[in-house]
């Protein structure tokens, strides 16, 4: 093998999983000039042509999809022999990626990591806030934090967060207009503001349950958003009543009288957010690291 084989190849992967030199070249912490060269000496040693470029997207030719299934687990296997290595270190060190929604990054993650950071200088952690659910096997995350009705079976999860609930929310001047909801039903009568999800797209059905009781109704109204915070900024407007995570902001509002608080003995408490990665091996010292300070946390 040559000795530029191995960087070309790692770049190959990136562009052909991130179908984009841009998202490959923030990935790989380079230019997609230096991408696109690699490429280019890449077809050219082997004499075939692997992506398939246009002006607005990048895929792999037949040719690079076999070179792709061929590199994912060799690559990985590299990578995981030099993260062994650093067992050899006196102290942890190496990149460890999570993804995570905004509210378990600032309510959970943070504050421990925070704290490894600072005891662990070598250790370097990469936040990824998305809300949609990343595949992080196929992403190359270490782990993901998702609600634990989110998690996979086939994942190993651990629990970090609380019992969270729901909470539906109208302002004072949208109640002075229509009668507060008494059960998830009378929701049919009211200017819900819709959330459109991350995960596949669809808009969220209400969920609500009461004695083991479940029930979910769709909702209709004036406004979709995808973000549970623009959704209170609207209710907080008076544009309709709002369903969203019973967070210390929410809580701070009811207890000001800006929003008004229904259906609450129809907000049951849900298993609340997990750490969850694809298994106990080959786990990195840095990520165990951050796992075990996550536990302790947890426990206190």
């Amino acid at each position: 093998m040559l000795r530029d084989d191995l960087g070309d190849l790692a770049a190959f992967v990136a562009v052909a999983e991130e179908r984009s030199f841009t998202r490959a070249a923030a990935r790989l912490a380079t230019s997609q000039s230096a991408l696109s060269h690699a490429l280019r000496r890449l077809e050219e040693r082997l004499g075939i042509k692997l992506l398939s470029r246009t002006t607005r997207s990048v895929s792999p030719t037949e040719a690079g999809e076999q070179l792709l299934a061929t590199l994912r687990p060799a690559l990985g296997e590299i990578d995981r022999s030099l993260t062994a290595l650093n067992h050899l270190r006196d102290r942890p060190a190496g990149l460890v990626r999570i993804t995570t929604s905004l509210h378990a990054a600032d309510t959970i993650l943070w504050p421990v990591i925070s704290q490894v950071m600072a005891e662990y200088p070598d250790i370097q952690v990469e936040l990824s806030v998305d809300g949609a659910l990343t595949n992080i096997v196929t992403d190359r995350f270490d782990a993901g934090v998702r609600l634990g009705e989110s998690v996979e079976k086939d994942m190993v999860a651990l629990r970090i967060g609380p019992d969270l609930r729901m909470a539906v929310v109208g302002s004072p001047a949208y109640f002075a207009q229509r009668p507060a909801p008494q059960t998830p039903r009378d929701l049919t009568g009211h200017d819900c503001i819709n959330l459109r999800m991350a995960t596949r797209g669809n808009l969220y059905a209400w969920e609500f349950e009461q004695n083991g009781h479940a029930l979910n109704v769709r909702v209709e109204g004036s406004l979709i958003v995808n973000n549970g915070d623009m959704a209170i900024r609207a209710a907080l407007d008076g544009r309709g009543l709002a369903c969203a995570l019973e967070t210390d902001t929410l809580e701070a509002h009811v207890r000001a009288g800006r929003l008004v608080r229904v259906l609450e003995d129809w907000c049951e408490p849900f298993a609340g957010h997990h750490l969850y990665y694809p298994d106990r091996h080959n786990l990195s010292p840095a990520f165990r690291v951050v796992l075990e300070a996550l536990r302790r946390a947890r426990a206190q």
